[in-house]
Protein backbone atom coordinates (compact mmCIF):
# COMPACT_ATOMS: atom_id res chain seq x y z
CA UNK A 1 0.00 0.00 0.00
CA UNK A 2 3.07 2.57 0.95
CA UNK A 3 4.79 1.71 -2.65
CA UNK A 4 0.85 2.36 -4.60
CA UNK A 5 0.92 5.61 -2.66
CA UNK A 6 4.74 6.75 -2.95
CA UNK A 7 3.77 6.02 -7.10
CA UNK A 8 0.70 7.98 -6.67
CA UNK A 9 2.57 10.90 -4.89
CA UNK A 10 5.43 10.88 -7.10
CA UNK A 11 3.06 11.04 -10.28
CA UNK A 12 0.90 13.39 -9.51
CA UNK A 13 4.33 15.87 -8.51
CA UNK A 14 5.81 14.85 -11.87
CA UNK A 15 2.22 16.08 -13.35
CA UNK A 16 2.24 19.20 -11.33
CA UNK A 17 5.92 20.10 -12.43
CA UNK A 18 5.02 19.42 -16.20
CA UNK A 19 2.04 22.11 -15.71
CA UNK A 20 4.31 24.01 -13.96
CA UNK A 21 7.06 24.22 -16.60
CA UNK A 22 4.33 24.45 -19.50
CA UNK A 23 2.82 27.47 -17.62
CA UNK A 24 5.62 29.34 -17.32
CA UNK A 25 6.46 28.86 -21.20
CA UNK A 26 3.39 29.79 -22.55
CA UNK A 27 2.00 26.98 -23.23
CA UNK A 28 -1.22 27.00 -25.36
CA UNK A 29 -3.68 23.50 -25.65
CA UNK A 30 -4.69 25.75 -28.33
CA UNK A 31 -1.37 26.35 -30.26
CA UNK A 32 -0.96 23.41 -32.40
CA UNK A 33 -4.67 23.43 -33.21
CA UNK A 34 -4.15 26.81 -34.52
CA UNK A 35 0.00 25.30 -35.83
CA UNK A 36 -2.16 22.42 -37.73
CA UNK A 37 -4.65 24.94 -39.32
CA UNK A 38 -1.98 27.67 -40.43
CA UNK A 39 0.17 25.11 -42.35
CA UNK A 40 -3.11 23.33 -43.84
CA UNK A 41 -4.12 27.25 -45.30
CA UNK A 42 -0.78 27.82 -46.01
CA UNK A 43 -0.44 24.63 -48.78
CA UNK A 44 -3.75 25.70 -50.09
CA UNK A 45 -2.51 29.28 -50.90
CA UNK A 46 0.54 27.99 -52.83
CA UNK A 47 -2.12 25.49 -54.57
CA UNK A 48 -3.99 29.03 -55.60
CA UNK A 49 -1.40 31.24 -56.21
CA UNK A 50 -0.01 28.30 -58.43
CA UNK A 51 -3.93 27.82 -59.89
CA UNK A 52 -3.72 32.11 -60.46
CA UNK A 53 -0.28 31.44 -62.53
CA UNK A 54 -1.07 28.35 -64.52
CA UNK A 55 -4.42 29.95 -65.44
CA UNK A 56 -2.82 33.40 -66.54
CA UNK A 57 0.86 33.75 -66.56
CA UNK A 58 0.48 37.39 -67.16
CA UNK A 59 -0.34 37.63 -63.64
CA UNK A 60 2.95 37.16 -62.27
CA UNK A 61 3.44 41.02 -63.17
CA UNK A 62 1.04 41.68 -60.16
CA UNK A 63 2.94 39.51 -57.82
CA UNK A 64 6.01 40.79 -58.71
CA UNK A 65 5.37 44.69 -58.66
CA UNK A 66 2.53 44.87 -55.99
CA UNK A 67 3.30 45.85 -52.17
CA UNK A 68 1.13 43.04 -51.00
CA UNK A 69 -1.31 40.86 -51.80
CA UNK A 70 -4.51 39.17 -49.78
CA UNK A 71 -5.33 35.44 -51.14
CA UNK A 72 -7.98 33.21 -50.39
CA UNK A 73 -7.71 29.71 -51.83
CA UNK A 74 -11.44 28.71 -51.18
CA UNK A 75 -14.29 31.24 -50.77
CA UNK A 76 -17.73 29.86 -50.74
CA UNK A 77 -20.75 31.76 -51.75
CA UNK A 78 -24.57 31.13 -51.95
CA UNK A 79 -27.49 31.96 -52.37
CA UNK A 80 -31.27 32.59 -53.12
CA UNK A 81 -32.09 35.93 -53.48
CA UNK A 82 -30.12 36.60 -49.93
CA UNK A 83 -26.89 35.07 -50.29
CA UNK A 84 -23.41 35.16 -48.51
CA UNK A 85 -19.91 34.21 -48.87
CA UNK A 86 -16.84 33.81 -46.53
CA UNK A 87 -13.74 32.75 -46.79
CA UNK A 88 -10.07 32.53 -45.01
CA UNK A 89 -6.85 33.80 -46.14
CA UNK A 90 -3.29 34.85 -46.04
CA UNK A 91 -1.61 38.69 -46.38
CA UNK A 92 1.67 39.12 -47.90
CA UNK A 93 3.86 41.87 -48.38
CA UNK A 94 6.85 41.74 -50.74
CA UNK A 95 6.22 37.64 -50.71
CA UNK A 96 6.14 37.60 -46.82
CA UNK A 97 3.39 36.52 -44.93
CA UNK A 98 2.04 39.49 -42.38
CA UNK A 99 -0.88 37.81 -41.13
CA UNK A 100 -4.33 36.17 -41.64
CA UNK A 101 -7.71 37.42 -42.91
CA UNK A 102 -10.94 35.98 -43.46
CA UNK A 103 -13.92 37.67 -46.23
CA UNK A 104 -17.65 37.83 -45.10
CA UNK A 105 -19.98 38.83 -47.92
CA UNK A 106 -23.99 39.47 -47.61
CA UNK A 107 -25.47 40.02 -50.66
CA UNK A 108 -29.42 40.71 -51.86
CA UNK A 109 -31.09 40.53 -55.13
CA UNK A 110 -30.96 38.38 -57.90
CA UNK A 111 -29.19 35.47 -57.39
CA UNK A 112 -29.27 32.00 -57.16
CA UNK A 113 -26.90 28.83 -56.87
CA UNK A 114 -23.56 28.47 -55.00
CA UNK A 115 -20.44 28.41 -55.85
CA UNK A 116 -16.91 28.05 -54.67
CA UNK A 117 -13.28 30.07 -56.08
CA UNK A 118 -10.53 31.43 -55.21
CA UNK A 119 -9.87 35.00 -54.81
CA UNK A 120 -6.43 37.42 -54.50
CA UNK A 121 -6.32 41.04 -54.26
CA UNK A 122 -3.32 43.21 -55.22
CA UNK A 123 -2.47 45.95 -53.24
CA UNK A 124 -0.54 49.03 -55.97
CA UNK A 125 1.45 50.62 -53.05
CA UNK A 126 2.13 50.62 -48.67
CA UNK A 127 -0.23 52.85 -48.01
CA UNK A 128 -3.40 50.54 -50.11
CA UNK A 129 -1.85 47.52 -47.87
CA UNK A 130 -1.98 49.32 -44.80
CA UNK A 131 -5.59 50.54 -45.38
CA UNK A 132 -6.60 46.61 -45.50
CA UNK A 133 -4.54 46.05 -42.32
CA UNK A 134 -5.93 48.84 -40.20
CA UNK A 135 -9.68 47.53 -41.28
CA UNK A 136 -10.66 50.27 -43.56
CA UNK A 137 -11.25 48.53 -46.69
CA UNK A 138 -14.58 46.59 -47.99
CA UNK A 139 -15.55 46.95 -51.66
CA UNK A 140 -18.03 49.16 -52.54
CA UNK A 141 -21.12 48.76 -55.03
CA UNK A 142 -19.13 49.75 -57.86
CA UNK A 143 -16.19 47.03 -56.73
CA UNK A 144 -15.70 44.28 -59.79
CA UNK A 145 -13.11 41.39 -59.94
CA UNK A 146 -11.40 39.72 -63.67
CA UNK A 147 -12.32 36.08 -63.83
CA UNK A 148 -8.89 35.24 -64.70
CA UNK A 149 -8.88 33.34 -67.73
CA UNK A 150 -5.67 32.78 -70.10
CA UNK A 151 -4.63 35.94 -70.37
CA UNK A 152 -7.12 38.04 -68.90
CA UNK A 153 -4.60 39.94 -66.86
CA UNK A 154 -3.00 41.34 -69.61
CA UNK A 155 -5.51 44.34 -69.77
CA UNK A 156 -5.87 44.76 -66.12
CA UNK A 157 -5.03 47.38 -64.32
CA UNK A 158 -5.52 48.74 -60.61
CA UNK A 159 -8.36 50.75 -59.44
CA UNK A 160 -8.30 52.06 -56.24
CA UNK A 161 -4.80 51.19 -55.55
CA UNK A 162 -6.51 47.58 -55.71
CA UNK A 163 -6.24 44.80 -58.43
CA UNK A 164 -8.73 41.69 -57.80
CA UNK A 165 -8.86 38.40 -59.24
CA UNK A 166 -11.01 35.52 -59.00
CA UNK A 167 -10.79 31.99 -60.56
CA UNK A 168 -13.86 29.45 -60.44
CA UNK A 169 -13.08 26.36 -58.47
CA UNK A 170 -16.61 24.72 -58.73
CA UNK A 171 -20.32 25.49 -58.49
CA UNK A 172 -23.04 27.57 -60.46
CA UNK A 173 -24.61 30.87 -59.75
CA UNK A 174 -26.30 33.36 -61.18
CA UNK A 175 -25.23 36.55 -59.52
CA UNK A 176 -20.81 37.07 -59.41
CA UNK A 177 -19.40 40.25 -57.56
CA UNK A 178 -17.25 41.58 -55.15
CA UNK A 179 -19.26 44.47 -54.11
CA UNK A 180 -20.13 44.53 -50.46
CA UNK A 181 -17.36 42.81 -49.26
CA UNK A 182 -15.69 43.15 -46.08
CA UNK A 183 -12.35 42.03 -44.32
CA UNK A 184 -11.09 41.32 -41.23
CA UNK A 185 -7.28 41.28 -40.62
CA UNK A 186 -5.06 39.45 -37.92
CA UNK A 187 -1.37 40.16 -37.84
CA UNK A 188 1.28 37.14 -37.85
CA UNK A 189 2.35 37.04 -34.01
Amino acid sequence: MKRYTALVLISILGLGACAVSETSTGWDPSRSARASEQNANSSSVAEAVANFKNSDPGITRFFDNAQGYAIFPTVGKGGMGVGGAYGKGEVYERGRLVGYSSITQLTIGLQLGGQAYSEIIFFRDRSDLDDFRNGNFEFGAQASAVAITAGASANAGYSNGVAVFTLAKGGLMYEATVAGQKFNFTPLN
